[in-house]
């Protein structure tokens, strides 16, 4: 991949503002007459990118695919908009990792370690092993990280500001100071943070290379105090390093990292525009239909071991056996998305979500009530339209670093909708207030909760529902974006 230090004393690129993640604001397949298409993504990392009024800014992504990779290799050192895309007016340059390399970073790192460590998801007893194929998989990673910190340095102006988003590039900040000691440069974590009794899993010089490598940046965001605490828990606890928790700042080896706190909200103006649609009311029109005059309780997801969907069709059921009077009275719309279906557990997560879904159906419906619809499939429209439809929204994860559905329901419902919230989610800082916590290990609390929701007066559940879309659209994704890019800039 070469040397990384040779970028030190000739930064010859142009771009004033860098971002970097995983995932880019495109991506490619292929046509059957064997041309490339593109096709633009979405979320908040791309509306955030919206806001930078520069047309040398450069986004820094990997390849995900087989056309991916071709477009990457056809196109100029990766650049996208030089190869007569269109990348929506951005400069893109995406980098073609070998897929092998790519594979073990993403699937054998990335997700099945440090998403499982920041959300808490090992099974002890049989996981994690730590054996000589992690240590084949960690070498992919730090070649990964490498790839991505080379690219940056080649890109990057003099004094350039450098956004770093999230746990598949954690070693970045540190790489990258160490080829361009003149950029600012941040680190964003779109998780949670795991507390140290729980980031010790790892082993030790991992667990040391992921802190050190964060601690290369300026700043280090994230999403919620909770998780920037917990991270300087862990720099504490274990590389020694000078923690001021009031003023947020972590000191190790000479070098002072302020941690921001930053908790991205939903696009209010986005959502109420794409959720009155045509598409959006057609499909409404239809949930309607299977719904009748009965209420509703709401869930969109992926089928993501974090979201706990499992759990949360247990405590309707608890709610069906224990509260007859719901019977033939309500409707539990739940919709997960398919999720990293290339990974063993995801995909036997997902046999069980469905299983269970048929098991209350069995038990519970009859020919003129289905009392739980199940799609387990990708339709953002439809997820609008339950927003649009929810009596109660049920979002309850065992961990999650923010959770924007539990930001966006509130944002589209017609009438108002109750919000049964995990005490465990990040989004909980913020809508804790006015939404119905629970413990989302606890299904009979979960199932008194959804009673609550269901039963609440209507006036109060449109007052609380108005305080919730405040609280959920305070920080759009634009300011989100920019807040971070002047933190890092002198003087910010």
């Amino acid at each position: 991949m070469g040397d990384l230090t040779t970028e030190r004393s000739n930064p010859t690129g142009a771009a004033p503002v860098l971002v970097a993640s995983n995932r880019g604001p495109v991506s490619f397949g292929t046509a059957d007459d064997g041309t490339l298409t593109l096709r633009r993504g979405g979320g908040g990392l791309v509306s955030g990118l919206s806001a930078i009024d520069d047309p040398d800014a450069v986004w820094v992504c990997a390849a995900l695919s087989d056309a991916d990779r071709r477009a990457a290799r056809e196109a100029p050192d990766g650049r996208l908009d030089r190869a007569g895309h269109d990348v929506g007016g951005q400069a893109v340059r995406m980098l073609g990792i070998d897929p092998e390399t790519f594979a073990r970073a993403y699937n054998g790192i990335a997700n099945s370690t440090l998403w499982f460590v920041h959300h808490l998801l090992w099974n002890t007893p049989t996981a994690p092993v730590f054996d000589a194929g992690f240590r084949t998989e960690w070498e992919a990673y730090t070649a990964y990280n490498t790839a991505f910190a080379e690219a940056l340095a080649a890109e990057a102006a003099p004094g350039a500001a450098v956004l770093v988003q999230d746990y598949h590039l954690s070693l970045v900040p540190a790489l990258l100071r160490a080829a361009r000691p003149d950029l600012r440069i941040g680190h964003f974590s779109h998780t949670p943070w795991a507390p140290p009794e729980y980031l010790r899993l790892l082993p030790d010089d991992i667990a040391e290379a992921v802190l050190t490598g964060i601690l290369g940046a300026d700043r280090a965001g994230f999403l919620t105090r909770r998780w920037a605490l917990a991270f300087a828990d862990c720099c504490e606890r274990y590389l020694g390093a000078d923690v001021d928790r009031e003023a947020l700042t972590v000191t190790y080896a000479g070098r002072t990292t302020a941690l921001g706190v930053h908790g991205l909200g939903a696009d209010a103006d986005f959502l109420r525009e794409r959720a009155h649609r045509p598409d959006v009311d057609e499909r409404l029109a239809t949930l309607r239909a299977t719904v009748g005059d009965r209420r509703t309780v709401v869930r969109v997801d992926r089928t993501e071991l974090s979201k706990n969907i499992v759990r949360g069709f247990l405590a309707y059921r608890h709610l069906l056996r224990t509260r007859p009077e719901w019977h033939d009275r309500v409707v539990h719309i739940a919709f997960a998305y398919p999720s990293r279906t290339d990974l063993a557990e995801y995909r036997a997560y997902t046999d069980q979500v469905r299983a269970l879904a048929a098991e209350i159906e069995a038990e519970f419906g009859t020919p003129d009530w289905r009392p739980l619809v199940l799609h387990v499939d990708d339709d953002f429209p439809r997820s609008l339209a339950a927003y649009r439809l929810a009596d109660v929204a049920l979002v309850n994860p065992i961990r999650d670093g923010m959770n924007l559905v539990a930001k966006e329901v509130p944002v589209v419902s017609d009438q108002g909708c109750a919000l049964v919230l995990s005490r465990e989610a990040g989004a909980h800082a913020e809508l804790g207030q006015d939404a119905l916590s629970v413990n989302p290990y606890d299904i009979v609390a979960t199932a008194e909760a959804l009673h609550a929701g269901l039963t609440m007066p209507a006036g109060e559940r449109a007052d609380r529902c108005k305080r919730l879309a405040a609280a959920a659209t305070a920080l759009p994704p634009q300011q989100w974006f920019l807040d971070q890019l002047n933190a890092l800039r002198p003087g910010g």
